[in-house]
């Protein structure tokens, strides 16, 4: 079986147990709602817990439950760019602004990148009188850029230099 043929299995029993993602992830926790929902549809793995948790939400063979815990190929079958009008506008956003978070982001911590591993992202709805509003929270490590075969007095990482 493919961690896709999965995916659809998942979705179909959602689908017809009438499932919101609240309810499964509230089931299956450990992770963030955006983590444990990732898993659900193959970009993330679980740990063996989740994954023990998620079979038995789901009715879900060993081998299936087995699964959920490898390590997936995280964005296989993405279409780039995205063609669907929601997760293109996150594309657009990306390109648009990330010139200027780069720029911003190497002033405050110096030559470097922010992790999307050691990463932690929060979603909330925030009521507005002219439309709700979505507020997405992200957190990455600084992770400083090394200057491999740094001797001496040269400077070894990234960080900002005072």
């Amino acid at each position: 079986m493919k961690r896709s043929d999965l995916t659809e299995k998942l979705l179909d029993i959602k689908r017809e147990k009438g499932w919101s993602w609240k309810h499964i992830c509230d089931t299956i926790g450990g992770m963030s709602p955006v983590m444990v929902t990732g898993a659900v549809l193959g970009n993330h793995k679980m740990t063996k817990p989740m994954a023990a948790q998620a079979a038995k939400l789901f009715g879900l063979s060993p081998l299936e439950e087995k699964l959920l815990n490898e390590v997936p190929n995280r964005g296989e079958g993405m279409t780039m760019p995205p063609t669907d009008p929601l997760m293109y506008r996150f594309y657009e956003l990306v390109l648009i602004n990330a010139p200027a978070w780069k720029q911003l982001i190497e002033e405050e911590f110096g030559d470097g990148i922010m992790s999307a591993i050691d990463f932690d992202m929060t979603m909330e709805r925030l009521p507005d009188a002219k439309g709700d509003r979505v507020k997405i929270g992200m957190s990455g490590k600084f992770l400083p850029f090394k200057y491999y075969g740094a001797t001496g007095n040269d400077q070894m990482l990234g960080y900002k230099e005072g």
